[in-house]
């Protein structure tokens, strides 16, 4: 008989969280303070679907291939809509998107420093499109808003011949810098600040500790790679602005 318990202290426990953080939003008076509550009831239907569907791809290599397609086409789907020009940029993020976690979990896996089993592939996989669409999505925010705070300067640069790629390139710098701070603060702070989940799940798993931080680091290194590939191609891709953009 399953012990019905720890369910009913989970619901509790959610429910008393989520209210405290939507509380919180309507009291500092941010818009749309009841987003937390139900980006936390679509994370408990979307966590309970894929715990069933896990259970039956998780050795199967086909299925595993189609979990993590189905992933990536929600990754950049997420991307595009937190984009006010919508669907013209589509392409750029998946392009930028598909080169950093292609990239990186080739390397991971040709190398052997992680084994070749649908497992890891669907662990690795997950955790890479997860970061390099947040990665994604605060490159191109950030990108799009300092062209158009800085549209004298690219003006300028344009005014003395630039190419308009050329003309936005300190900007797309100091984006992609921007949007890479948080991955690299999380990795700078792992063991210390930060107890990564990765590290936690492979000690919960039977790991020991060492291979566990082995995995960790491999992990992070992954993050920060296929983010940096995402966001640099990402600014190259989306970097030739003839026409001053709207406000983000």
């Amino acid at each position: 008989m399953i012990d019905a318990s720890p369910w009913i202290a989970t619901a509790v426990a959610l429910l008393v969280l989520a209210v405290i953080a939507s509380v919180g939003l309507a009291t500092a008076r941010v818009r749309q303070p009841a987003a937390v509550v139900l980006a936390l009831a679509r994370a408990v239907l979307q966590l309970a679907a894929l715990s069933l569907i896990l259970s039956g791809i998780i050795r199967d290599p086909v299925w595993v291939g189609v979990g993590l397609g189905v992933m990536f086409v929600a990754a950049v789907v997420t991307a595009v809509f937190r984009d006010t020009r919508g669907s013209r940029q589509w392409k750029q993020l998946a392009i930028a998107m598909s080169t950093g976690a292609v990239a990186v979990m080739t390397i991971v896996f040709a190398t052997g420093a992680i084994e070749f089993s649908p497992r890891y592939v669907l662990a690795i996989g997950g955790i890479v499109i997860g970061n390099i669409m947040t990665i994604a999505i605060l490159t191109q925010r950030i990108f799009r808003t300092s062209i158009h705070d800085h549209w004298d300067e690219v003006e300028g640069w344009l005014a003395l011949g630039a190419t308009a790629r050329q003309s936005t390139l300190e900007l797309g710098r100091a984006a992609i810098r921007t949007a890479m701070l948080p991955s690299i603060d999380q990795t700078r702070t792992t063991g210390i600040v930060v107890l990564p989940g990765a590290f936690v799940g492979a000690i919960f798993g039977g790991a020991s500790p060492l291979e566990a931080a082995r995995f960790q680091v491999v992990v992070l290194a992954c993050i920060l790679a296929a983010g940096v590939l995402t966001s640099v191609i990402l600014t190259r891709l989306t970097g030739a602005v003839a026409l001053r953009p709207a406000d983000a």
